[in-house]
């Protein structure tokens, strides 16, 4: 018997001997009868939709296909679809208007590179000239607020180097011929030398000192000849410049370390042969000092005996000292000083220091007209309503009543300035008045002026309050009145100058004369 033949029998020989263990013990223990099981219906389940075969997957030709796909037939080749015809609009758009055939623009050139000192010095300028945006207003003669202008602005550009720039204002300047022209010349010197200008430098030095033999400035301007001779054959502008830097850090170092020491070594300084911007440098330096001597030297200078322009800078600061003693000092400067350009400093220190009985003293007794209107614009900066209403009332020159309306407007007196446009006498002083209205922009002023208009005849004030209500952007007031107008150049004025507002009750003002 073979191998596989002996494991089938033995295997069935197993089987029946289980079989009959199993008969045995079934015999031997009683059965119960057996329930038949409940029977489950199987659910029921609608039967699924057919899937429709999946469309063949174009392949890339340039990809080779995955191993996957390799013995199974070609797909036959897709039939190319037939190119769509083009769709009719849903509606017609009618042909544009000859205006919209733009013209191609030109290129558009590339942006300059921007000079950045230029640009600040161009903001210098027009901060300088806002200064005296009011100037038509109200003004005397004007002369020396524009000697001021362009002293200031070429003093500027000369602490900023700027010595070219500086240069073209000092030509302006000496041009006037009036109180700074020797200041201006020095200046000019300073800057020439400073650009390397030796010769035209020296040239100027000898017109300062035939021109003004008697000049403040004539002792500085030596001493930069001097300077000018010594420094001849080489270029003074960098060395100089090198110098006066180190200088000006010594004694700043000087004066924090050991102020006792620095006090007496600026003073000695301040009457030696420095520059003016050096001593200018040092006269600050004292006001950092709480010494008595540092405060007494900075007084001895605002008195005067020194350079012009360190006596005005002196002022400044004794103003900004305060006190009764730095008052009496500006006073007694005041007294003793003939140059207008010193008074008005002093002036406006007296502003700086708080003394309105000594300002209103000089706008009621001082000769000169012009330092008088600057003593009532400073009041008017501190705000002195009832000093102002009491100037008005005694001052007798048109020209200062005008600087008196403007220190009213600086000092924000809206109340004030519409009693004087309803009930002054002189038309040009109600005109100027109705002008300074116009630049406060407030409901009050605004129905002030409409108020006049309707109850004055005359045609100069109504122009003014028309060019006061424009100035004010108040389009409404401008429509009411321009609907009861009767004069018709007077409405083409309103209609003219609501045509430049970009107003909704202009527009519609407009539009409304048009149909």
């Amino acid at each position: 018997m073979s191998m596989m033949k002996q494991i089938v029998c033995g295997t069935l020989i197993g089987v029946a001997a289980l079989g009959a263990g199993r008969a045995s013990a079934s015999q031997s223990v009683p059965q119960t009868p057996a329930v038949a099981p409940r029977a489950i219906p199987a659910p029921q389940f609608p039967p699924a939709p057919a899937i429709p075969p999946m469309a063949p997957i174009a392949i890339d030709p340039v990809i080779a296909p995955p191993a996957i796909w390799q013995g199974l037939p070609p797909q036959p080749p897709q039939p190319a679809q037939a190119p769509q015809p083009p769709q009719p609009p849903l509606f017609e758009l009618p042909p544009l208007p000859a205006f919209f055939d733009f013209v191609p623009a030109a290129p558009i050139p590339p942006m300059p590179a921007i000079d950045v000192d230029a640009t600040m010095e161009y903001a210098r300028l027009a901060l300088a000239q806002a200064k005296f945006a009011l100037a038509p207003f109200a003004k005397g003669s004007g002369f020396d607020d524009r000697e001021d202008q362009l002293y200031d602005r070429a003093r500027d550009a000369i602490e900023n180097g700027r010595y070219e720039r500086a240069l073209a204002d000092l030509d302006r300047l000496i041009a006037i011929n009036g109180t700074r022209t020797d200041a201006a010349l020095y200046w000019k010197v300073y800057s020439l030398a400073k650009i390397g200008q030796r010769a035209d430098a020296l040239t100027t030095v000898a017109d300062l000192e035939k021109r003004f033999s008697k000049s403040a400035w004539l002792k500085d301007a030596k001493a930069l000849e001097v300077e000018i001779r010594q420094s001849s054959g080489q270029n003074p502008s960098p060395e100089s410049q090198a110098d006066e830097e180190t200088k000006l850090m010594a004694m700043r170092g000087v004066m924090q370390a050991d102020p006792e020491r620095g006090v007496p070594m600026i003073e000695k300084l301040l009457s030696g042969t420095s520059s003016i911007k050096i001593k200018e440098q040092a006269l600050f330096l004292l006001t950092q000092s709480r010494s008595s001597r540092a405060r007494e030297i900075i007084s001895n200078v605002a008195k005067g005996g020194s350079n012009p322009d360190l006596q005005l800078r002196a002022i400044r600061y004794v103003g900004m000292m305060g006190g009764t003693e730095s008052r009496q000092i500006l006073d007694d400067a005041y007294r003793s000083t003939p140059d207008p350009a010193v008074k008005r400093t002093i002036i406006r220190s007296f502003m700086t220091s708080n003394d309105r009985a000594r300002l209103l003293a000089l706008a009621k007794t001082e000769k000169d007209q012009a330092l008088r209107g600057e003593a009532a614009r400073q009041l008017g900066n501190m705000r002195a309503g009832a000093e102002l209403s009491e100037l008005y009332q005694s001052e007798q020159s048109v020209e200062v009543k005008k600087q008196i309306l403007q220190g009213m407007f600086q000092g924000g007196f809206a109340d004030k300035l519409i009693e004087l446009a309803k009930g002054e006498k002189d038309p040009e002083l109600r005109r100027t008045a109705i002008r300074y209205l116009g630049t406060m922009r407030r409901a009050e002023t605004s129905d002030a002026l409409t108020g006049i208009y309707a109850s004055d005849a005359n045609v100069e004030v109504r122009k003014a309050i028309i060019s006061a209500l424009f100035t004010q952007n108040n389009a409404k007031a401008l429509v009411d009145i321009a609907r009861a107008e009767k004069n018709p150049e007077m409405k083409k004025d309103i209609v003219s100058k609501l045509s430049n507002m970009k107003s909704k009750e202009a527009i519609d003002y407009m539009l409304e004369l048009i149909k």
